[in-house]
């Protein structure tokens, strides 16, 4: 028995470091979803189920944190590897992004050093990573083209960026004697993203109108198409709510104000056309509908699309846009759990073979 024990002891031991090998940067959407339902809730309720996904995101992140620490350490040429790679690279900056997402529910909670904390590892991972990836991806030497690899994860650019400027503006009111640097630094963070935004989409399209699009291809991660105008629309609003006493945001007030509503609508116009890509991808071609990582990267712009929503309708006074925040927002828990339903079964599938692929093998 105590052979046995050992042998699944070893399995058990090769399997996580297979996956901590294999890891994608892109899984922190987990943390990303989970977060920003986390804040909705928050904001709109039940405080219970805030709380309860705050715990789940947490836990979560500090796990992922130590899986990426461990592939860093263990396994660089896998990462560096990956940095080449147009279709992985991207998928970094899901790291500052979940940070941020975090930090913003810890500061809408009353917890300004943890987002201070988070805001400050972001920032590094972040500026690290806007210059790297390009870097990367210009000076690896000579390919034919990189538009094949383009795909909704190149948009986590455009998620990481404006997110850091969400944790600069909710840090204001906690860090007076730099207020004015962090109202400066939200207002070019929204910026950088904003152009980020316009210039990605533009190769998307590019790619959609070039290259054959086939089921595989048409992944989840398209959805960040629209949570990426959503999160501009949140920064855009959390900007509008600092005093117009800053410089900065004197200068660009009624720029955002009006860029804000343009980018919610176009976030609202991309839903429908999400939802047919994926009716032609899962129904008339019959492309499996089973658990993969990237379905967190649905889950994650519905409930953006949610708290944006809310805080643009504060921003301008538009009614409608909070009874639409609260139906989104159990739209994205709903969601949430039938992703959460659909790892926990993969999850048992996953753990039943491997037992019974044990078993044939103890018996031969």
């Amino acid at each position: 028995m105590g052979a046995g024990a050992n042998r699944g002891q070893t399995r058990s031991l090769g399997r996580a470091a297979t996956v901590i090998r294999d890891l994608n940067p892109d899984v922190f959407a987990f943390v990303m979803a989970t977060g920003i339902i986390s804040t909705g809730t928050f904001l709109l309720g039940p405080s219970w189920l805030s709380q309860a996904l705050l715990v789940i995101a947490s836990i979560g992140f500090v796990v992922l944190i130590v899986a990426l620490g461990i592939r860093l350490a263990r396994y660089r040429s896998r990462v560096a590897s990956d940095f080449r790679d147009p279709d992985r690279v991207f998928g970094f900056f899901a790291v500052p992004a979940s940070c941020d997402v975090l930090g913003t529910r810890f500061a809408s909670a009353g917890h300004p050093m943890v987002t201070m904390v988070l805001a400050c590892l972001a920032a590094t991972v972040w500026f690290v990573l806007t210059y790297a990836v390009p870097a990367s991806l210009l000076l690896t030497g000579h390919r034919e083209s990189a538009l094949g690899g383009v795909d909704g994860t190149w948009l986590l650019w455009v998620v990481g960026t404006q997110s850091l400027s969400t944790d600069a503006s909710s840090l204001v009111p906690f860090w007076p004697s730099q207020s004015g640097l962090l109202a400066t630094g939200a207002v070019a963070l929204w910026s950088v993203g904003l152009m980020l935004y316009l210039l990605l989409v533009s190769l998307i399209l590019l790619r959609w109108l070039t290259v054959a699009m086939t089921p595989a291809t048409l992944s989840p991660s398209y959805w960040i198409l629209m949570g990426a105008t959503a999160i501009t629309v949140l920064a855009g609003t959390d900007i509008l709510g600092l005093p117009v006493t800053f410089p900065a945001v004197r200068a660009i007030a009624g720029f955002v104000e009006g860029v804000s509503f343009v980018f919610w609508s176009f976030g609202t116009w991309w839903i429908p056309l999400l939802v047919v890509l994926g009716f032609w991808r899962h129904i008339l071609r019959r492309w499996p509908l089973t658990y993969e990582p990237t379905l967190w990267a649905v889950v994650f712009p519905i409930g953006m699309y949610s708290v944006a929503t809310l805080g643009l309708g504060k921003a301008v006074s538009v009614r409608f846009m909070e009874p639409l925040s609260r139906g989104v927002l159990w739209v994205a828990v709903a969601v949430w759990l039938l992703v959460a339903a659909a790892y926990l079964a993969w999850l048992a599938r996953r753990r039943t073979a491997v037992r019974h692929a044990g078993g044939q093998t103890g018996a031969r």
